[in-house]
């Protein structure tokens, strides 16, 4: 790791040293896998992390020994002994940096792993937190742009791959796997997650699964794709025609493009996170489909592809410069069909930068 890297995520723990000194704690076990990768560079799994106020030891087994030296130079590790479990390191590292207060990540750590924790360190008080280091993850870097828009690239190239040798035999289920192939070919280390391809009335399926439903028995189809390059992953969706289009489902496409469109142009800094999600849900209301978009308008991408923030009425905060969110608004009517379109945008000083530039407008996607 580049010096440069290591101080990138020593600064991260740093920022996070205030935020546990302000919950009350003196240090805290960072637990959540993605939470460890992006305070440390390091990628492997079933391991800890515990930050206090002159301490951070990255908590592991021999099997990661050399890469936490080629990932994390500098960092401390404390192998867990074969047979042990990683809590009896946790147990033997809190006494011996001499912490009294620990905190934990409430929504990683499961109820009898806290038991057991609280079992072995008698006298040390355990103290719940929630998105502490996700409340870091939220404001991208410089570096972590450049590697989402590497998993856009490498999403669009294998989307375009994928739509140019797409045909009416295929399978929902070929497509997917073409998907992946496609990533891979290109440079990415997999998909972000599980591609959505749904033919027709499946479309309707926000999160179907993949079947053997035929491109061909049906005049459209919704695929919801994404890469993982660097550990950072995009997120898209486009609604493809594949054969004659109804009237109907022409204009469901033009009231969520719409509404799409209205809702990144409310993207700015200060602009608050109900309020564009509001903008987007507005445009379809107003055009009867209101009950037909259940879900909220985006999420924050990163290391995961859902995470913080998050477009929804309850959300009262602002956006911030650095974020990077989809923008995903969509009409489902079961038995019929449904269109989602979905991009990834980034928040900048003066406003927004929409990162994806996969063809949206309907012409642009009709399949001969």
């Amino acid at each position: 790791m580049p010096p440069a890297d290591h101080d990138r995520f020593a600064a991260r723990r740093n920022k996070l040293r205030r935020l546990v000194k302000k919950s009350g704690a003196s240090a805290i076990l960072v637990t959540n896998v993605s939470n460890v990768t992006y305070l440390t560079g390091f990628t492997g799994h079933d391991s800890y992390l515990l930050v206090s106020a002159d301490t951070e030891v990255l908590l592991s087994d021999p099997r990661y020994s050399q890469q936490v030296e080629e990932q994390c130079p500098g960092l401390e590790l404390a192998s867990r002994a074969p047979g042990k479990s990683i809590l009896a390191t946790v147990q033997k590292l809190v006494k011996s940096v001499g912490v009294n207060q620990l905190a934990f990540e409430a929504a990683s750590v499961t109820v009898a792993e806290r038991d057991t924790l609280a079992e072995k360190l008698t006298g040390v008080s355990l103290i719940p937190t929630t998105g502490l280091v996700e409340e870091l993850r939220e404001i991208k870097d410089a570096e972590e742009i450049a590697t989402i828009r590497q998993a856009i690239h490498c999403a669009e190239k294998a989307f375009a791959a994928v739509r140019a040798a797409m045909h009416k035999e295929q399978t929902e289920r070929q497509v997917a796997a073409d998907l992946e192939y496609q990533v891979r070919r290109f440079g990415g280390s997999g998909l972000s997650f599980p591609p959505i391809v749904g033919v027709g009335e499946r479309a309707a399926l926000p999160h179907g699964v993949p079947t053997d439903k035929k491109i061909g028995e049906d005049s459209f189809v919704l695929i919801d794709w994404g890469a993982v390059v660097g550990g950072y992953v995009s997120d898209l969706t486009r609604v493809l025609a594949t054969g004659k289009i109804s009237p109907k489902i022409k204009r469901i496409y033009d009231i969520v493009l719409q509404a799409q469109l209205r809702a990144i142009d409310a993207i700015k800094p200060g602009a608050l996170l109900c309020d564009v999600d509001k903008t987007a849900r507005d445009v379809i209301a107003e055009a009867g489909f209101g009950k037909r978009f259940g879900h909220g308008l985006g999420h924050g991408i990163g290391l995961n592809v859902h995470e913080s923030p998050r477009f929804n009425s309850s959300q009262t905060r602002p956006l911030q410069v650095g974020m990077v969110v989809t923008v995903e608004p969509g009409i489902y009517i079961p038995g019929f069909g449904g269109v989602r379109i979905e991009d990834d945008v980034l928040v900048t000083k003066t406003g927004h930068e929409v990162l994806t530039s996969v063809p949206k407008d309907f012409d642009e996607s009709v399949i001969d």
